[in-house]
């Protein structure tokens, strides 16, 4: 839990420590979907090495990974090799010249939330990561939707006499593969009425890219591999009658294609696709 609201001038970090010869590179996520390679430069002031850190924060040699999950969007560096540091809160009362104009005195009282994973690369994998391109693991991608997607627990109320409980509706017939993540399934708007749903539904999948070099494979999930899958063979009960890929804003459509159809699912991108399901 951090609160410095009665604090003046005060900026809380939170630092990491470790052996791991990072030197002076780190990588932090873009908004969850990729991943992006980061540098310190002694040459820029000690507020332009900072970095979003949306969602994960790592560091890594060519024997260990230490990755930082977070729950909340927070500022991140790697000032020295080995270390990670994260900007908790910063109070300030007067304006810093960064463009707002005033000090920063509306902090709010805020629960922070962190997973720590530390994995080690086998013995046959070197390092692969190119100076531009880098992946999360299976086992960091499975941390992370956990803690950003974590299971909702709804309570039920004690059955009543005369209303029948309600039906569980599982439209799928197994879960998808570890490397595919399931953004949104929706109705979408009806152009007739405002309030009410159409015949059609929106699908966004998120295909996840993996560094396979680390220990903790083989964990038994189903992956693609090359990105492949069947929608039609996705829904249980429902039959597919129309599968149309669209642009992610859902206003550009392309060609349908066959009911039957294999979609290719490109690494690190998100596609979405415009359903009619019965």
């Amino acid at each position: 839990m951090v609160d410095i609201r009665d604090q003046t001038n005060k900026e809380l970090a939170m630092r990491l420590v470790t052996s791991i010869q990072s030197g002076d590179v780190f990588y932090t996520d873009l908004n969850g979907f990729q991943i992006q390679p980061r540098r310190f430069y002694q040459k820029l002031p000690l507020q332009g090495n900072f970095y979003p850190m949306p969602s994960q924060a790592y560091i890594q040699d060519s024997h260990h990974r230490l990755t930082l999950h977070t729950a909340q969007a927070l500022g991140v560096s790697s000032l020295e090799s080995g270390q990670l540091e994260v900007i908790m809160d910063r109070r300030l009362m007067q304006d810093d010249n960064r463009g707002l104009g005033q000090g920063l005195k509306d902090n709010k009282k805020t629960a922070n939330r962190f997973r720590l994973l530390l994995e080690r690369r086998t013995m046959n994998n070197k390092m692969m990561d190119s100076p531009t391109t880098s992946f999360p693991s299976m086992v960091s991608h499975a941390t992370g939707a956990l803690l950003n997607h974590d299971v909702l627990a709804l309570p039920v109320l004690p059955k009543r006499r005369g209303v029948p409980p309600l039906q569980t509706f599982a439209p799928l017939k197994s879960v998808l593969p570890c490397d595919v993540h399931l953004l949104n399934l929706r109705s979408i708007q009806s152009q007739k009425d405002a309030q009410a749903p159409s015949a059609y539904t929106a699908l966004l999948l998120h295909r996840l890219a993996m560094d396979c070099g680390f220990e903790g494979q083989n964990l038994g999930f189903n992956c693609t591999t090359q990105g492949q899958l069947s929608v039609s063979n996705l829904f249980k009960n429902l039959d597919l009658q129309l599968l149309q890929p669209m642009s992610l804003t859902l206003m550009q459509s392309s060609m349908p294609l066959a009911n039957d159809s294999t979609i290719s699912l490109d690494p690190m991108e998100i596609s979405a696709f415009k359903l009619k399901l019965r």
